[in-house]
């Protein structure tokens, strides 16, 4: 009973809440509680290792690796946050995600069918979802390798009835010869002055044709032009002695057409107000001279597949018509 005595004077120095019916053992774990806390008290400093902030941290790191080792992995605090509220977003499909005219004509397609030309231009034409008279486009995805110089397919076809774009040529030509290219519909003709509109970046055409001779004179402008594909190209027909007869060519529809770092082809073979019968014709005068263009080198494949769509139309899917 001394003992329990001395231990109740020592806890009502400490100002602890405890009396004759607790044990001997409550009694010593009061004690060892409150000096623990007013040693801690003690030790506290104002910033550190030792501040506030730092001891209570250390405490919650201490219970968190105490919970794990016990294998507790009840939520601590709001329990709520740890639980998804809601169905997961759906994600919609990418035709719905279309226009609301998009999706209407796309109706008249048939999933994973291919079509002959006739139908697939017919169908193009039927689809073309906006008000404007849409270009109708070749997309085709060949087997060759752009890399290799000899699968690097360029060249040009004279489409028999144009593309239906109003197209403007620029003829770099000594005097005598620009006259004779703007009698033969040139926009733009000319020899020295035709250089002071390039000096001031000014590209008012869509086709550049130029003589051998003064090709050496716009190699100054490659960084101009050569970005924007109108550098003259002899594989293009661009770079030609008589600039009159390139000249009737190109504003006749001869396009060029060349293979991009995807091995695809693309080409506007004219308008959806040029009919069936006329987009035929144009249609298959650029197959013959995609045929003509394929690499004696190549393996494989010559076309993996072909689609004919509008401008804003869906994509149709066309059987190869290139072996």
């Amino acid at each position: 009973m001394a003992k329990k005595a001395e231990l109740l004077e020592k806890a009502a120095e400490l100002n602890l809440e405890v009396s004759d019916k607790n044990t001997i053992a409550e009694i010593e774990a009061a004690i060892a509680g409150a000096e623990k806390h007013e040693v801690r008290e003690a030790t506290v400093a104002k910033a550190g290792k030792r501040s506030q902030k730092a001891l209570e941290e250390a405490e919650e790191k201490a219970e968190k690796e105490a919970r794990k080792e016990a294998g507790d992995t009840t939520p601590q605090g709001d329990a709520d946050a740890s639980v998804k509220k809601g169905p997961a977003p759906k994600t919609r499909s990418k035709l719905e995600r279309r226009g609301k005219n998009y999706r209407k004509v796309a109706e008249k397609l048939e999933a994973g069918k291919t079509y002959n030309l006739a139908e697939a231009l017919q169908l193009a034409i039927d689809t073309n979802p906006v008000k404007f008279d849409a270009s109708v486009e070749l997309h085709i995805r060949l087997g060759v390798d752009p890399r290799q110089a000899d699968q690097n397919i360029r060249a040009t076809v004279a489409l028999p009835n144009g593309t239906g774009k109003n197209i403007r040529v620029a003829v770099f030509a000594p005097e005598a010869e620009a006259k004779k290219a703007k009698a033969a519909g040139a926009d733009i003709a000319g020899d020295e002055e035709f250089l002071k509109q390039l000096d001031k970046e000014e590209l008012n055409f869509d086709v550049l044709i130029a003589t051998p001779a003064y090709m050496p004179k716009l190699g100054k402008y490659a960084r101009l032009l050569g970005p924007k594909g109108l550098m003259p190209n002899p594989k293009s027909g661009t770079v030609a002695a008589d600039v009159a007869k390139a000249t009737t060519e190109a504003k006749a529809g001869k396009v060029e057409y060349r293979v991009d770092k995807q091995a695809t082809v693309h080409l506007s073979i004219g308008k959806v107000s040029f009919g069936l019968e006329k987009l035929t014709e144009n249609a298959n005068a650029f197959f013959a001279s995609l045929q003509s263009q394929k690499p004696s080198s190549l393996k494989g494949s010559y076309v993996k597949s072909t689609a004919v769509t509008t401008t804003m139309g869906p994509g149709i899917k066309l059987e190869n018509q290139v072996n």
